[in-house]
């Protein structure tokens, strides 16, 4: 090698320029075209129906209180003529697995219909999205005022907007705390402006919540926040009901005027117009096959049937179907025979299974709960005539509404007997702590003996039995 080669200086090679990777994409602003059609009006049939059940249930009366509350105060849940404790906690349970078992065998029949429909994130963006375009105009416009600096009237748009959406969050917040506090309290406490602490708290934290997932974050929740989104494709098959494209009618996919004929143009039926990318909430080209944003809510198979309506083309090029129903051709009768499979049956068969055992066993739930426990300050003490007694220290909770009259009895040894009183009122879901004093003849062995106390109403509907022990000292 010369001199002067060697001299020379060497510019960077391609293998040594450094290259910056963003791992994070930047997100770019989706505008949802406004869209009608048959799913669309199902999906305000299930906006109407979720939001009046979630802003009336809390204002409906039932036995001279609110029908469904949770009083953690009080910690009490009442849902409607059931009272439930803390120490019902297992109804909880089952209601949860009940809950994962029935989203499991939705998803494997119908796919994201949940998500699409009935999720509270679709619902309450289809009710941010429409204020939004109540402000702001359609797609169009709203692209539009993006583009405008910020004269009066984008202001005053925007800020109208932004306005309704956090009043909106906070009826939501408040309607929230007031599952939790009896809402016609909470709601003269809001308007003395006496609200406690937390249920402050409750009430900004789920508005704002609601105003920023609803009102910014939107699809953003659906892709990369909610897990179900991840998890969802271990619950698919290809007999699961999704939104599809069918590639084979519609592709090669090309523009062209109403009067062509898109067999002598080489074309398919879709006209490539693209409305299906512009209303879909989450941004996607269902075109692309089967993809996790899509949370199927039938806005693209909405606007394509209304597309291929004015071509003159049949509809169904955007459909709900099955992969093996799109890949075999099969009929709508073959897909829904395909619904009855082992995956399906085996959910249904456990699911039935639990939710029978759950409502047998709220069936027989006994509303009475009681706890004896022997007072240790005096384990045992002679008395008059060399009788021996306990104390006892009975916990009632009365899980009903109704007022129980208890007659307190015990048995397990000769001669035993309470001395002190032998009933116990008790009010509607009262709480309450009453001692017990029972006595045995003397004579019996030292040690420690078992009883069985016995609580029962006059009319016998509830009898219920508690385990102890009795001392005798040496």
């Amino acid at each position: 090698m010369s001199t002067s080669a060697a001299n020379t200086p060497q510019g960077p090679t391609p293998s040594d320029e450094e290259v910056e990777v963003s791992l994070y994409a930047a997100r770019k602003k989706i505008y949802p075209r406004a869209v009608t059609g048959l799913f669309t009006k199902w999906r305000w049939v299930f906006v109407w129906l979720t939001q009046i059940v979630f802003y009336g249930l809390p204002w409906l009366a039932w036995n001279d209180r609110q029908a469904v509350l949770f009083d953690l105060e009080a910690r009490r849940f009442y849902i409607f003529g059931l009272v439930l404790y803390p120490q019902d906690f297992i109804y909880l349970t089952g209601i949860l697995v009940v809950s994962a078992l029935l989203l499991f065998l939705f998803t494997a029949i119908a796919g994201r219909l949940w998500c699409g429909y009935a999720c509270p994130q679709t619902v309450y963006t289809e009710i941010y999205l429409w204020m939004e375009k109540l402000f702001e105009g359609d797609r169009s416009a709203r692209m539009r005022l993006d583009q405008q600096p910020w004269i009066l009237n984008k202001v005053a748009r925007k800020g109208g907007k932004h306005l309704a959406w956090i009043v909106f969050g906070l009826w939501t917040g408040f309607t929230f705390a007031g599952y939790f506090t009896p809402i016609r309290d909470l709601g003269a406490a809001f308007l003395a402006w006496n609200l406690g602490p937390w249920q402050t708290f409750w009430i900004f934290f789920y508005g704002f919540a609601t105003y920023g997932n609803a009102g910014f974050m939107r699809e953003q929740v659906c892709k990369y926040m909610c897990p179900y989104a991840r998890f969802q494709s271990a619950m698919f098959d290809k007999d699961t009901m999704i939104v599809t494209y069918d590639a084979k009618r519609g592709e090669p996919r090309g523009a062209r005027k109403r009067s062509a004929d898109p067999k002598a143009l080489g074309l398919g039926d879709c006209i490539d117009c693209t409305l299906c990318v512009q209303v879909c909430p989450t941004g996607i080209d269902i075109r692309n096959g089967l993809q996790y944003e899509c949370i199927s809510c039938g806005a693209c198979v909405d606007v394509c049937d209304q597309v291929m309506e004015k071509m003159g083309y049949p509809k169904g090029l955007v459909k709900y179907s099955t992969q093996n129903g799109m890949e075999r051709g099969w009929s709508q009768a073959q897909m829904i025979r395909r619904v009855f499979r082992p995956r399906v049956l085996i959910y249904s068969s456990i699911l039935l299974a639990i939710v029978a055992a759950l409502g047998v066993s709220l069936w027989l739930r006994v509303p009475l709960k009681v706890d004896v426990i022997r007072d240790r300050g005096a384990l045992a003490r002679m008395v008059e005539m060399g009788r021996i007694e306990n104390v006892y220290r009975i916990q009632f909770m009365n899980a009903s509404e109704h007022e129980r009259e208890l007659a307190v009895t015990v048995e397990g040894l000769p001669g035993i007997e309470v001395t002190s009183e032998r009933s116990v009122h008790l009010l509607p879901t009262e709480v309450r702590s009453v001692a017990v004093r029972v006595q045995v003849p003397p004579g019996l062995q030292a040690g420690s003996h078992p009883i069985t106390f016995g609580f029962r109403t006059p009319d016998g509907t509830i009898d219920v039995r508690e385990k102890t022990t009795f001392v005798v000292p040496r």
